[in-house]
């Protein structure tokens, strides 16, 4: 994997975002950390490309992001688009939930990412 310097800001903000996670967050961490869900590895607040990526799997360059309301409004979900595009471009695929989904149907959550997972397995 390619890696990109990160600037001192960023590597500060993902530390910080690390601890200040919301619920939605820490209940899909738990889903994802310590490779169990699919032995996949998973990072939390992995800064890529200038952003800041809630879950990063880097062996098959997936992003899983988890939105709150915040998000909603339209120049939230330009700024969302210009982001996913930015990534995009180094190869990343970025999978959006909202934060609701991720605490009602977490299940749902972990079986979507799976399946988009399966469909790139060799």
């Amino acid at each position: 994997m390619t890696h990109f310097p990160v600037p001192p800001v960023n590597r500060r903000n993902a530390r910080k975002m690390r601890g200040d996670m919301t619920d939605a967050e820490l209940k899909l961490w738990n889903e994802l950390r310590a490779h169990r869900l699919m032995k996949l590895g998973f990072r939390r607040q992995m800064p890529i490309s200038g952003y800041i990526a809630d879950f990063a799997c880097p062996e098959f360059k997936l992003i899983v992001e988890v939105d709150g309301v915040r998000h909603a409004d339209e120049a939230a979900l330009s700024a969302d688009r210009k982001r996913t595009d930015a990534i995009g471009e180094l190869g990343w695929t970025v999978l959006r939930f909202w934060n609701e989904d991720v605490l009602k149907d977490i299940d749902g959550v972990c079986n979507h990412i799976v399946a988009w997972v399966e469909e790139r397995r060799p």
